[in-house]
């Protein structure tokens, strides 16, 4: 199979979509505009990095690699319109028993899955070869929801911060199958008035420090109050269950800031069939993370994962 063999292969598997005028085949994909704001989000995946292909598979890679960016289409409250989905495959693959070709097609079948299930189009990308590890790159499309976008710079003093999910530990296999939180968060915004929200990449410790940074305000998590997935029990190193949640990253449930009234609200009537919030804090006029626990407050540093470029 050669490039315009793959290309063909894919066509006759990408459905129609209301919002697709022309996909895959033309020089530029065409769609239709909408009257909300646009919402683009573009994410890489790199082999070694992102996930080990001789474990997770192409297919569950795949499906990682949309997953990532619907995560952040629903961080801003919004729903995905279209992908365009750009691979680097390699030209050696030791670690994978079948061909490219195999490899190829295995990786659609995983973005495919999940883009139907968020009823989400294909609408063209490009593809290459080379001498390194697998590189999947997808930018997505999306409309924003019914408040619009949802930024991380409208929180405020007094605001509680909720999780959507228990965090830590996703490095055993949550961060390949995940399910982004993209239709919680359109219920959510029929339900309250969300001020700030992102989805929890980084760590819980970095990204509500990123909503502090953007808000110009500060934050207390109380550690008695953050869900601790079990995942993290089965972690077996120097650091607490704890500092697992905080810190682990790539849980991609959704963290936010409400009005206390709609906090009440949703940790009173859990609203959200299927879906627990979990109340972790609030935030203050001063600056700077805290942690409460047993009683006692220290600073917590924004820990969580960081490229480096060194």
């Amino acid at each position: 199979m050669n490039e315009f063999d793959y290309i063909r292969w894919l066509r006759e598997r990408t459905p129609a979509h209301a919002r697709v005028v022309a996909g895959p085949g033309d020089d530029c994909a065409v769609l239709k505009p909408s009257s909300a704001p646009l919402l683009v989000k573009t994410d890489m995946l790199l082999e070694d990095t992102h996930f080990i292909l001789k474990t997770a598979g192409p297919r569950r890679v795949g499906r990682k690699a949309l997953a990532v960016n619907l995560s952040d289409i629903a961080a801003m409250g919004g729903r995905p319109v279209a992908a365009v989905v750009s691979v680097g495959l390699p030209r050696a693959i030791p670690d994978v028993n079948s061909g490219v070709q195999s490899l190829a097609e295995e990786l659609y079948c995983g973005i495919r899955e999940i883009a139907d299930e968020f009823d989400t189009a294909i609408v063209g990308g490009d593809t290459n070869t080379w001498n390194g590890g697998l590189v999947v790159a997808i930018a997505l499309l999306g409309d924003a929801g019914p408040q619009g976008p949802i930024l991380r710079s409208g929180a405020m003093p007094g605001d509680w911060l909720f999780v959507t999910g228990p965090l830590g530990g996703s490095v055993l296999g949550k961060h390949l199958d995940f399910t982004p939180r993209v239709r919680e968060a359109i219920e959510l915004q029929n339900l309250v008035r969300i001020h700030a929200m992102l989805d929890i990449s980084d760590g819980l410790a970095a990204d509500v420090n990123h909503i502090c940074e953007e808000s110009r305000c500060g934050a207390v998590l109380i550690a008695e109050r953050i869900p601790i997935a079990e995942a993290a029990s089965k972690i077996h190193d120097n650091r607490s269950t704890l500092e697992h949640a905080l810190g682990d990253g790539e849980d991609f449930e959704l963290a936010f800031a409400v009005a206390p009234q709609d906090g009440r609200k949703l940790l009173d009537q859990q609203p959200i069939p299927g879906l627990t919030l979990f109340w972790i804090g609030e935030c203050r006029a001063e600056a700077g993370l805290f942690l409460d626990e047993n009683g006692r407050r220290r600073p917590l540093p924004p820990t969580g994962y960081v490229h480096s470029f060194a």
